[in-house]
């Protein structure tokens, strides 16, 4: 085995390891949003003001480095636990120079929310529950929240787009007013 063969096999069993273990740990896998629900989730920012957007879940980056090169002036935030999408993001922020993108390895139930204006998720129903208590306690000035595939149970959308897919996917955009 060649030095070069070494090294890929070593980054495939750690990139196999972390996304077992992050997968056995969250109880969920890093999985990314298809093209079509990232555009669509693109699309329903144009109009949600200047303020910073967060992703919560960014997983390896595939939406979050979008955002951050659509919104040059605006603060683009995410946060990823699994260490390879997290990773991945880095080296795409550095590769592209997006100096208004801030990347997290921490968990964003614990983080403060409250700065966000706009806030896009990939969840499960248990975490837009999680999400929605989180919210409800906090407070803070986010006006939106948008989400792929998972709706809020206490609250109704603004806006569902039902993407063009096998399933017809939903992409549900929620107003909020200080607390939902």
């Amino acid at each position: 085995m060649s030095g070069l063969e070494a090294v890929i096999l070593l980054v495939t069993i750690f990139t196999g390891g972390s996304i077992v273990w992050s997968t056995l740990t969250l109880g969920i896998s890093p999985m990314p949003s298809s093209k079509k629900a990232r555009q669509a989730m693109l699309n329903l920012t144009h109009n949600t003001g200047t303020g910073p957007i967060f992703e919560l879940g960014s997983g390896w980056g595939n939406l979050l480095v979008p955002l951050a090169k659509t919104y040059p002036k605006r603060k683009i935030v995410g946060y990823e636990l699994s260490i390879m999408p997290w990773l991945i993001t880095l080296i795409l922020k550095k590769m592209f120079g997006l100096k208004n993108l801030q990347v997290y390895r921490k968990n964003f139930l614990h983080a403060d929310l409250t700065n966000a204006t706009v806030i896009l998720c990939y969840l499960f129903p248990g975490g837009m529950q999680k999400i929605e208590a989180k919210l409800n306690a906090q407070g803070g000035k986010c006006e939106y929240l948008i989400s792929n595939n998972f709706a809020f149970i206490s609250h109704k959308p603004i806006k569902t787009i039902l993407l063009n897919d096998l399933f017809k996917s939903p992409v549900y955009l929620y107003a909020l007013k200080n607390k939902i």
